[in-house]
């Protein structure tokens, strides 16, 4: 049961929302877990006993790491990294064992937790709290990977003074207002996953039917743009679903895509693709390595670093070493090469954006070193490699997904985004929304729908 799933969006969640409302704040939290608990089971009953365990080992080294037990920190993350790292080996040496749904994401925030917890950024260890920050239904599939302090700034969670209160009409104000706010994050993200994702995935589907050795180059362009949109909104739309989600909740919306695509460099780039597991990479590895401070040579490890765990983080296939190796020169190019001459970085970088980003993906999307040879040579055809290929194959496909590619193109613009964030709340908007929903709905009716692509992550 994904977010998608037309028995999450019309039972699950609107029934769990009226028990989470109806119960007194102190009950939410305990609610909240149960409910994620419940979640994890329906979609991976078998691995409900690692995340359990792994949460009650967690809490059992907090008490020594909130008592600056170095021993107890190194030791904690050493549990959960090796916890990750033996799925992860597993699933790459083929032993028969099954990758837990989730594990990624709240191994990450396990970690988080502990060394927060030692610089003494979270003030005490409450289980309640801690377990429904490691479980949240909202972020236990694919992230974003919020930190502790999003739990501590739930105002749903809020017991105020009794005198302090505010009346009934004023609590179910604020929820409403709440909910709505949550409801209208969750259909544009619903919207993109189902409307755009899927739609293009199926287009790289046909790519692949084809084959690349047997498409023209103008197709094996369109493919690298139709996946990297696939894949885009796919997660952009699982973002803003998990974020919409949490704010009916009471949580403060989280912003884990801030407009990739209008950022003028590789570097800036990869600060706003998934931004929440970028500045957990920075705050967690790349800094504590000694970030940027420690001359040429050293920055450069680090970034080795960073991009090496990302790869594998990934999977542990080549194809993602390869992808993260080549987004670590692009970046080392920039930051002390290109950096050096402004004006060229100014175009230069958004042309890596807008060029060699695309190109990646699929070093991202295709796991066979000899076939992403053969689509590269479909994208730059130094050499003809080509089987039977139909010259005008793009014409063939374009006029089934252009409606497609043109709602991704519009909605990559930045303009698109601020103009929606300044008339959210006119009637106008609310009345799209409301078309988008039922056509999303109507869509999921008719398809058997895709999964999450990055549930296996």
């Amino acid at each position: 049961m994904t977010f998608s799933d037309l028995n999450f969006i019309f039972r699950a969640m609107p029934l769990f929302l009226i028990i989470y409302y109806v119960f007194s704040a102190k009950l939410r939290p305990w609610l909240l877990v149960v409910a994620s608990l419940a979640f994890y089971v329906v979609n991976d009953w078998k691995f409900v006993a690692i995340l359990v365990g792994a949460t009650i080992v967690n809490f059992g080294f907090a008490k020594l790491v909130s008592k600056k037990k170095k021993v107890a920190l190194a030791g904690i993350v050493i549990f959960n990294a090796g916890l990750l790292s033996f799925f992860k080996v597993a699933g790459r040496l083929k032993l028969g064992i099954a990758f837990p749904l989730g594990l990624s994401f709240y191994i990450f925030k396990m970690i988080s937790y502990q060394v927060d917890l030692y610089r003494e950024q979270i003030k005490t260890v409450s289980f309640r709290d801690m377990s429904a920050y490691f479980i949240m239904f909202p972020q236990i599939l694919s992230g974003p990977i919020s930190r502790y302090s999003y739990i501590e700034d739930n105002s749903a969670w809020v017991v105020a003074p009794k005198e302090e209160r505010p009346s009934k009409g004023q609590r179910l104000q604020t929820v409403l207002a709440s909910v709505e706010d949550g409801l209208k994050y969750f259909v544009i993200g619903l919207f993109m996953k189902v409307m755009i994702a899927d739609h293009l995935a199926v287009l790289w589907s046909d790519i692949k039917t084809i084959g690349y050795e047997s498409i023209s180059t103008p197709l094996a362009w369109l493919g690298a743009y139709a996946y990297s949109m696939n894949l885009y909104f796919d997660f952009w739309g699982y973002s803003l679903m998990a974020a919409g989600i949490g704010v009916m909740l009471g949580f403060p919306f989280i912003e884990n895509f801030i407009q990739p695509y209008a950022a003028n460099s590789v570097s800036d780039f990869y600060r706003r693709w998934h931004a929440t597991l970028g500045s957990w990479f920075r705050d967690y590895i790349y800094i504590p390595l000694g970030g940027s401070k420690k001359g040429t040579g050293r920055t450069i490890f680090n970034l080795l670093v960073v991009w090496l765990i990302t790869g594998l983080w990934h999977g542990m296939t080549l194809n993602f070493i390869l992808w993260a190796m080549v987004i670590l020169v692009i970046i080392l190019v920039e930051k002390f090469i290109l950096s050096k001459w402004d004006k060229a970085f100014k175009i230069i970088g958004h042309i890596n954006v807008w060029v060699l980003i695309p190109c990646t993906w699929v070093i991202f999307a295709i796991h066979s070193v000899r076939k992403l040879g053969t689509y590269g040579l479909r994208l730059f055809p130094v050499i003809n490699n080509g089987i039977a290929v139909n010259q005008n194959d793009i014409l063939y496909l374009l006029p089934s997904y252009w409606p497609y590619l043109l709602m991704g193109i519009i909605l990559v613009i930045p303009f698109v985004q601020t103009l929606y964030r300044k008339h959210k709340e006119n009637i106008l908007v609310t009345l799209v929304l409301f078309v988008m929903f039922w056509i999303s709905i109507i869509s999921l009716a008719n398809s058997a729908g895709n999964p999450f692509m990055y549930l296996r992550f």
